[in-house]
């Protein structure tokens, strides 16, 4: 039998909305070679928000070149962090796959503008 997942920390809607979710686009992507778990390389368009590095672990799931022109949602506002001699300056969100390494990407289900923030 399989134990009840915990309670969530709640959080404040003003803490909520502090946190900047944008829409944006892969305009560029390459393997992270020095990560220990397999990585992408990613550089996404936000539009007059300018164009943004991360690193994801999307690679059970993504080839390098089907994610080139993708839209994703991603937090914008966290401070950069190195990752594998990489400058990630934004998240990528996505959804865990249960049981394997796959991740699915959020993204809009139809074109928005580049930079949009989510509501």
């Amino acid at each position: 039998m399989t134990e009840p997942a915990a309670t969530p920390t709640e959080t404040t809607a003003e803490d909520f909305f502090r946190t900047e979710i944008r829409a944006g686009r892969i305009v560029k992507t390459e393997p992270n070679t020095k990560a220990r778990v397999p990585a992408y390389k990613l550089w996404i368009d936000f539009g007059d928000h300018g164009v943004k590095q991360s690193s994801a672990q999307i690679t059970a799931r993504y080839s390098a070149e089907e994610l080139v022109g993708r839209m994703v949602v991603a937090v914008t506002n966290f401070p950069p962090r190195r990752i594998a001699g990489f400058k990630s300056e934004v998240l990528v969100l996505g959804v865990p796959v249960e049981g394997t390494d796959a991740v699915v990407l959020l993204a809009p289900d139809a074109d928005v503008p580049l930079g949009a923030r989510i509501a």
